[in-house]
């Protein structure tokens, strides 16, 4: 029987993607392992979950997913907290599974789904499609398949000489569109990828790709779709690798000058405040506004640790500012260091 071979093209712009992330990797490893940094992995690591369960629906906020994971009591909706619970035993786990084993994804569904699903760790028996509100957008293959297609997946995976970022994204978009399990195929395709690719790069193991992916939720299930249309999912590596590379561009140090006082200074002022460039100036205690927009602003927006909450409208009286997510990482590891 002929091997199986998922259907993708290699354009430029993936190509292109591959070496922007790869020198990204390289930057990133060749940042020492410093305590700072082992903080720095924490807050990714919730980064990373809060946001591949935000996209499932989960309503927990990243504050209580600190508190679930430092043991602190949590007043949430009981599935939510499970969800939570298991979702960062797995990936505390990260280590321990083989990307290339299929009996392991098998045990790793078991602990993402234990108290969520009657059998985890088993394969579907039933229909499964992926709905938006009555619209169908995916109608899995029948339940009967899915354990030949999910053995000729792996079958590919540990035969294939594609480049892991490829290989890895590859996986991630078959077994979207096999959908093998009744419940969990998102988080387990986002987990897999991470753990295949951080067998390739450690730092992969806390990089929070998911976050990306939440924020840009509706470009996920248009690349998933675009790569069914075309037979050729081509447009989800693109859609991953694009993802990759803000993720890696976020927490690459030598990409923004958030050591520089002036820097410093405006994240400590607005804290989790969105305030106008007036109230910032009043904040830091300056007047001299081509000066504050030079040495203060304009690094830290172009940093990308602050953004407009009017971005449309650049100029507008009503125009203030705020941390990105970024900035606000950034600034809770500072506190930690200081």
């Amino acid at each position: 029987m002929p091997r199986y071979q998922p259907p993708f093209t290699l354009t430029s712009e993936i190509v292109s993607l591959i070496a922007a992330v790869a020198e990204q990797v390289g930057r990133l490893s060749a940042q020492s392992g410093s305590g700072m940094d082992l903080r720095l992995r924490r807050i990714n690591r919730i980064r990373t979950v809060t946001g591949s369960l935000a996209i499932e629906g989960n309503t927990l906020s990243e504050e209580q997913i600190t508190a679930i994971l430092d043991g602190k009591q949590v007043l949430a909706p009981p599935r939510e907290l499970q969800e939570a619970r298991n979702a960062l035993a797995v990936y505390e786990q990260l280590h321990a599974w083989d990307g290339l084993s299929e009996a392991d994804l098998l045990a790793a569904h078991r602990m993402l789904m234990q108290g969520l699903l009657d059998v985890p760790g088993t394969y579907r028996s039933g229909g499964a499609g992926v709905m938006a509100g009555d619209k169908v957008l995916h109608m899995a293959p029948p339940a009967s398949r899915v354990p030949t297609l999910m053995t000729q997946l792996f079958g590919w995976l540990q035969n294939s000489q594609e480049h892991r970022l490829i290989a890895s994204s590859v996986f991630h978009y078959e077994f979207e569109f096999i959908h093998p399990f009744a419940d969990g195929n998102g988080r387990m395709g986002r987990l897999w990828q991470t753990l295949l690719l951080s067998r390739w790069q450690p730092a992969f193991a806390w990089l929070p790709v998911e976050s990306l992916v939440h924020r840009e939720q509706a470009a996920y299930y248009e690349a998933i779709n675009a790569s069914t249309h075309a037979s050729d999912c081509a447009p989800f590596i693109r859609f991953m690798l694009g993802c990759i590379h803000k993720a890696l561009l976020d927490i690459t140090p030598q990409d923004a000058p958030q050591d520089a006082p002036q820097v410093v200074r405006l994240l400590k002022a607005l804290g989790d405040n969105s305030l106008s460039r007036e109230a910032l100036q009043q904040a830091l205690g300056l007047s001299d506004r081509k000066s504050f927009r030079q040495a203060y602003l304009a690094p830290a927006l172009s940093a990308g640790l602050v953004e407009m909450t009017l971005p449309d409208k650049p100029n507008s009286r009503q125009q203030k500012y705020r941390l990105t997510s970024k900035g606000r990482s950034w600034l809770r590891v500072h506190k930690e260091h200081d």
